[in-house]
């Protein structure tokens, strides 16, 4: 009965719509809803042509960090009244997170588990009204839309998640699996237009073009903020050994380039690019790296990182006792160690000052580069629902 009810997709949208509803009905009571108040006055600066990368204490605190095509992706929320704009904002979050994972190209029973999977983390991050679930969602439909051959829609999604977060452009890590480059090409062109121009439908495209260059300086300045050891942000490789080391000053360079070498080296096996497993573990990678080599990374973006934990757990045929370690480690330290689920004082006497939520992604991370090198996939490797 109880994998009767694991199997049960319409349980499981329900019970991540549930989820979505409580964290944000529990942030509107408590007015904690500062992040939905600096993505919802993205649509209204705007509008107004006042500065998006400006303080607005008046407003909320802290600065906006998104491109400004978020304000058109924002608005049918940012026109409602503010608790049921949050509380659609979330359960949107939710939707979009379910359909992104759904279409991957694995039995209903596996996708089922995933989803299972993820849900603390998708918590985590809802309860601060987070756009991550969407950019998980993105990246995986980058891949799917790639897979199915809808290179036009992949670009598509890899330009608009670039244009609104950055994050989004690591879709260009699946350009190999098309098999229409030109095609593919062509398309990131057309999105890159649309998506730059498209802002000034609702203002003027000197203020737009002005705040592209104010993005770009707010993320310079942001980037040196998040190395601060009081900062909430840098949860991430580069984090973790500079708070360990207690060496604030370490140059992120000394992991970044590593980070890109071992991330480049599966490309090498031009051969493995049709072979499914291969594809949905270098998927599972690239979830993962994006989070843990940015230091923008917080514990709410780690849903981009635990959904790669979750396919690459999934996916393997054989489950060794370091597979189960490696995933029952990160789901204790990534996924509820925020949570009143762990012990308080290991939260914040060890967990929080050292960025260990990012450890077990590390680790996993490199266990995904090192099988994406040397596994032997076959033809029985082919997953399939």
């Amino acid at each position: 009965m109880i994998a009767t009810l694991l199997n049960n997709r319409k349980l499981i949208i329900s019970t991540y719509i549930i989820v979505a509803l409580i964290s944000a009905l529990k942030q509107i009571l408590r007015r904690h809803d500062n992040n939905y108040q600096i993505f919802k006055n993205v649509f209204y600066h705007i509008i107004e042509e006042k500065s998006l990368y400006a303080s607005y204490p008046n407003l909320y605190f802290d600065y906006n960090h998104y491109g400004p095509i978020f304000g058109l992706f924002i608005a049918p929320f940012a026109i409602m009244p503010d608790g049921l704009g949050m509380v659609f904002w979330c359960i949107f979050n939710a939707l979009v997170l379910v359909y992104a994972i759904s279409q991957l190209n694995l039995e209903s029973s596996k996708i089922n588990l995933i989803l299972w999977i993820c849900m603390h983390e998708f918590l985590t991050t809802s309860l601060g009204q987070q756009f991550n679930p969407i950019m998980t969602s993105i990246i995986i439909l980058s891949y799917v839309l790639i897979e199915k051959e809808k290179d036009f829609w992949s670009a598509c999604l890899i330009i608009l998640g670039t244009f609104i977060k950055l994050y989004g452009i690591v879709g260009l890590a699946f350009f190999f699996f098309s098999k229409n480059k030109m095609k593919f090409i062509g398309s990131l062109a057309f999105w890159s237009i649309v998506f730059f121009v498209l802002p000034m439908a609702i203002s003027s495209p000197e203020f737009i073009i002005n705040s592209y260059s104010e993005w770009f300086a707010r993320l310079l300045e942001k980037n040196n903020e998040n190395g601060s050891f009081d900062s909430m942000q840098d949860i991430s490789i580069m984090g973790l050994f500079k708070k360990i080391l207690n060496m604030p000053n370490l140059s992120n360079l000394l992991f970044l380039i590593p980070g890109i070498v071992l991330f480049g080296l599966p490309y090498l096996r031009f051969n493995m690019f049709s072979n499914k497993k291969f594809q949905l573990l270098l998927l599972s990678s690239v979830l993962i790296f994006t989070v843990i080599f940015s230091s923008g990374s917080e514990s709410p973006t780690y849903i981009i990182a635990f959904a790669g934990v979750a396919i690459w757990f999934i996916i393997q045929e054989e489950k060794t006792k370091w597979t189960w370690f490696l995933f029952i480690f990160a789901l204790l330290l990534t996924s509820f160690s925020p949570s009143d689920l762990f012990p308080k004082y290991i939260k914040e006497t060890y967990i929080k000052p050292y960025s260990l939520k990012a450890l077990p992604c590390v680790l996993i991370w490199f266990q995904i580069t090192y099988e994406l090198i040397t596994t032997q996939f076959s033809k029985q490797h082919l997953i399939t629902k």
